[in-house]
């Protein structure tokens, strides 16, 4: 792997640990919007197809697993949105030991927690997203979330936190909630929809991008999909890594 942007002092095309990507991949230094960092990591095709199959593995790779391991290792709370729990087929965060010392020594959990984003809470609660997870996985609501589901859930022993006064969650109210609980380092893996949310309303401060030099054709939804912004929003290219051809990228929202 090398670093394209900013442009190194020396050379470093050489194989990078993982505490060497811990630092690239660190939250901004001083004072962190709302006291909290919420940071998305998406992979697209060269194309711009979000997945392959309904799958991220297929337009994927080493690296960019590593990377995904890493950004996991830095976070209190992984954000994900119900859709892509059931189509990834999604397990509780795996311990990686060599972060657990740093993440104790931070005040932190050993694994980071899963949030779920549901409206209609269309989960099983059985499965072992819910039952194996070392750090209980949470459910993030709106306040007319169906009762019957709710009842499920609390049944589960599943925690739910509403952030919304409808059904739908207000991605808005997402940070603050959880922040409020002492989780300030939020990474959120989408999928495309829920990204596409954070996105309409400014909710999310930094997204890390990989390109894969792969394309897909096909009818997959891009990274963020919804409605239209009246504008184009932009974006702070603040570092940029390449590795076989991937590319990975981190933008800050301006």
């Amino acid at each position: 792997m090398r670093r394209l942007f900013p442009p190194p002092a020396g050379g470093d095309d050489h194989e990078w640990d993982l505490s060497e990507l811990a630092a690239a991949y660190a939250d901004p230094e001083g004072p962190l919007p709302g006291d909290g960092w919420l940071r998305a990591n998406m992979v697209s095709t060269a194309d711009g197809a979000a997945y392959h199959g309904g799958r991220t593995q297929p337009i994927s790779n080493a690296v960019d697993m590593r990377i995904f391991g890493v950004l996991r290792a830095l976070a209190d709370v992984v954000i994900v949105g119900a859709e892509t729990v059931r189509e990834e087929r999604y397990r509780p965060a795996r311990r990686r030991e060599e972060f657990v010392a740093r993440r104790i020594a931070a005040g932190q959990t050993p694994v980071p927690a899963i949030a779920v984003i549901s409206a209609g809470l269309h989960l099983d609660f059985s499965l072992p997203l819910f039952t194996e997870a070392e750090v209980p996985t949470m459910i993030i609501t709106g306040a007319k979330a169906p009762r019957t589901a709710l009842a499920a859930a609390e049944e589960a022993g599943v925690e739910v936190i509403t952030a919304g006064d409808e059904a739908r969650v207000d991605p808005l109210r997402v940070k603050p909630e959880l922040v409020r609980r002492g989780h300030t380092r939020l990474l959120t893996e989408g999928g495309p929809r829920l990204l596409g949310q954070f996105a309409a309303a400014a909710a999310f401060d930094e997204l890390c991008l990989t390109i894969s030099p792969r394309f897909t054709a096909g009818t997959a939804p891009r990274v963020m999909s919804g409605p239209e912004l009246t504008e184009p929003a932009e974006l702070e290219l603040t570092d940029l890594l390449e590795d076989a051809g991937f590319l990975f990228s981190r933008y800050r929202r301006v």
